[in-house]
């Protein structure tokens, strides 16, 4: 314990966009049944571990959106892992906050894999990655693929997974409006009220729509570097969100008329909206023609680069 005294450990913990979205239909667990493609981008969270003498998890954050409490996914992984591991140390965190909360960017998410990642390392539990995935899914669904994060498939309702070996350099710009917010549960529950009438019982139709993204998913995507025209993203929370939330019908919008866009779609559950473009420069040089415009119509926007790994240590 006087070893570990001494440490203090910090993580940057990044956040998502989903490059394909499609829900098959709803599970008998309630759940439902997803095929994903999931991109980590290099707009970061930061976290800030440090042993503390007490036993206690305390959570501090320069965000005062957020609760500190029992119910922050960050204090729940970190209870997790002391209840699975059998110990009684205490941690110190802060988190420095950038990823928008309620955004579709699943910072939150990526913030408990962090801590599990962070706290396996500043205990000493040595816990391998598969031992910490799984610990992950029990905490929520899109928290397991930040365990290794870069790009994979997304599978089940977000805990199998894939690892996909590309390394895109494509630029991304987001749009999200900082006053509007959306549930995930919720997009999910009106969702699954307008298209999932009945429960998913054909494992056939899954494993095809399983298959026919590992052959053709990245193949879409590599089209994108030859310039050959337009790719549209499946999302199919969209057809929800755009509905109702005319925040993300402006966003895709304007990000549909930017001249060197190869494509754009909201990410997961929304509001956050992004748009790909061939590389960083070109994505840096469209917001700066374009910021004022995007301030005007009351949206925050972010460049952004896709990540070949996800939670890193710092």
């Amino acid at each position: 314990m006087q070893d570990l005294a001494k440490t203090k450990i910090n993580i940057k913990s990044p956040a998502k966009i989903n490059l394909h979205l499609e829900v098959i239909g709803k599970r008998e667990d309630g759940f439902h049944e997803l095929a994903m493609i999931m991109q980590n981008i290099d707009l970061s969270d930061y976290l800030e571990f440090e042993i503390n003498n007490e036993g206690l998890i305390k959570l501090e954050s320069d965000c005062n959106d957020l609760s500190l409490s029992d119910d922050n996914l960050i204090v729940k992984s970190a209870n997790l892992l002391r209840k699975k591991s059998n110990i009684n140390y205490g941690a110190n965190i802060f988190l420095r906050k950038n990823i928008p909360i309620g955004a579709g960017l699943a910072g939150g998410s990526s913030n408990a894999a962090a801590t599990l990642i962070g706290l396996n390392k500043l205990w000493d539990l040595n816990l391998d990655q598969e031992t910490l995935c799984s610990l992950a899914s029990t905490l929520g669904s899109d928290i397991p693929f930040f365990i290794n994060g870069g790009i994979q498939l997304c599978f089940g309702r977000g805990e199998i997974l894939e690892k996909l070996d590309s390394n895109f350099e494509y630029g991304v710009i987001l749009l999200k409006n900082p006053n509007v917010s959306v549930s995930t549960a919720e997009t999910y529950k009106k969702y699954s009220n307008r298209f999932c009438d009945q429960y998913l019982t054909n494992r056939e139709m899954i494993e095809k729509i399983r298959k026919d993204l590992r052959d053709n998913g990245l193949n879409n995507l590599n089209n994108l570097n030859f310039d050959n025209g337009h790719l549209n993203i499946k999302n199919d929370l969209q057809l929800v969100v755009e509905n109702e939330n005319d925040s993300v019908n402006q966003a895709l919008d304007l990000l549909s008329k930017l001249e060197n866009c190869l494509t754009f779609s909201m990410s997961g559950s929304g509001p956050t909206c992004f748009a790909l473009f061939k590389d960083i420069e070109t994505a840096k040089n469209e917001l700066t023609v374009n910021s004022k415009l995007f301030k005007e119509k009351g949206y925050d926007s972010w460049v952004c680069t896709f990540l070949e790994k996800g939670i890193t240590f710092i």
